[in-house]
């Protein structure tokens, strides 16, 4: 009788996918419990719902919290065959006869109370071995727990790296597009700067690729190297607690091997001049009155938004943002026809944003965080890098970050915009013809990050 329960009580604590001792079990919807690594790399490439793998019964949950009961229940069962493993007279102390239930943490042996107290291990650090065993196996669940949370930031860089493949290859060719209808607008025929201008950008777009390539190539084998190494944890918190402690160099090993996280690339190209492009601007420039002024200081705004659009993709609903403190002010007179170019010194401001807006916008109560009717220049920053993005649509221009003024080049016959980066006569963006319908508005913002 007492066998059988032993054994039903054994059945209970044991993993239905990897077959041994529940480690670190996590009880999932419909009350079936697994070792939390087992689960998670059972369910690594599902999409939620996602099924118990042993009654199949759908869930709409990944995360689970460390089911503590059982995982005392396992540890209990655990501690007893270690016990029962050290108590049988082979594993005895030769020479006092006494059971060995000390660990020597230095020679990594173990030892009996008399053997402990010796002079050859008096000066050394020794604990119960069923607590040894226990600190061990915090330990190795704490390293994978580390070394899976890093596979699965690698994987996420990966997906992102991937997505910013295409649309960089994407913006190359909208931007090819762009430059040469730039080029055609002022000169009639094919002029050499504007081939030029195209070569140095594919050869330069050429090179990115092949980067991107070579950070993608060296994020997968990072990944491969610590899933090796979770591998190997996830068989050693299979083993009995004997086997464990027996295994501390592997865990040790772990340890000093922590790998940095590879960070996806940034790509970037050149400001490539225009020649006589800011000239041929300046002819309709005008001075504009930036009168109204009006301060903000939230979490939620335009900026963030952009923020988690530029480089955060994958997390969208990130809850921590930065938040800061925003100048914003638009001019005195709204522009419904004609040609109008001004610039504006976003001085060293972290975020700025250059635009024209519909009237429509600026009466909205939720400007600070809609884009409709408002067609903007966005420079923003998070850690040490700057992203360029315009709206309607959102695009993420992969270029270097203009210094001192940006130009607006505002027309409205043709409803259309563009952008200068002054400093290397050089096009940013031009919104395509009719992009707009009724009168528009200048407008400028920036700010700094609150650390």
């Amino acid at each position: 009788m007492e066998s059988d329960l032993s054994q039903a009580f054994q059945e209970e604590l044991t993993c239905f996918i990897c077959l041994s001792y529940l480690t670190d079990p996590v009880t999932v919807s419909c009350g079936h419990s697994f070792c939390r690594a087992c689960l998670c790399l059972s369910w690594e490439d599902s999409q939620l719902p996602v099924q118990c793998p042993m009654c199949r019964e759908p869930s709409q949950q990944k995360d689970f919290r460390t089911n503590i009961v059982m995982k005392k229940l396992v540890s209990i069962a655990r501690k007893a065959n270690l016990m029962k493993y050290l108590s049988s007279e082979e594993h005895q102390c030769v020479t006092h006869k006494e059971t060995k239930g000390i660990f020597c943490m230095e020679n990594r042996i173990y030892l009996c109370q008399l053997c402990s107290d010796s002079h050859e291990h008096r000066g050394h650090n020794h604990c119960p071995i069923e607590a040894a065993a226990e600190d061990q196996m915090e330990r190795l669940l704490k390293q994978m727990t580390s070394l899976w949370e890093q596979i699965q930031e690698i994987q996420e860089n990966l997906e992102a790296e991937s997505r910013i493949k295409i649309l960089f290859i994407n913006y190359l060719s909208m931007r090819e597009d762009m430059i040469r209808m730039e080029y055609r607008k002022w000169h009639a025929v094919l002029c050499e700067e504007e081939e030029e201008h195209i070569a140095h950008m594919k050869n330069e777009g050429d090179c990115v690729v092949e980067k991107l390539r070579e950070s993608k190539d060296m994020m997968i084998q990072k990944s491969k190297q610590l899933r090796e190494m979770h591998q190997d944890l996830m068989a050693m918190s299979q083993e009995p607690y004997v086997v464990l402690l027996q295994g501390l160099d592997d865990i040790f090993r772990c340890e000093s091997m922590q790998l940095s996280i590879p960070q996806g690339m940034k790509p970037e190209l050149s400001a490539l001049p225009m020649t006589g492009l800011t000239e041929r601007f300046n002819s309709f420039k005008v001075h504009i009155f930036f009168e109204k002024l009006f301060i903000f200081c939230l979490k939620k705004n335009l900026f963030n938004v952009m923020r988690r659009a530029s480089f955060r993709p994958h997390h969208q609903n990130t809850s921590v943002e930065p938040s800061g403190c925003y100048l914003a002010s638009w001019g005195s007179q709204s522009f419904i026809s004609g040609k109008y170019y001004w610039d504006v010194d976003l001085k060293d401001s972290w975020d700025w944003a250059v635009r024209v807006c519909t009237n429509s916008w600026l009466m909205s109560r939720n400007k600070a965080i809609e884009t409709k009717g408002a067609f903007l220049l966005f420079c923003v920053k998070e850690g040490s890098h700057y992203s360029l993005l315009t709206t309607n649509p959102v695009i993420h221009h992969y270029l270097e970050k203009p210094l001192g003024r940006v130009g607006v080049f505002l027309d409205c016959d043709a409803r259309c915009l563009s952008f200068l980066n002054i400093a290397k006569s050089s096009l940013i963006y031009k919104y395509p013809h009719k992009t707009f319908k009724h009168s528009v508005w200048p407008f400028f913002s920036y700010g700094h990050i609150i650390p």
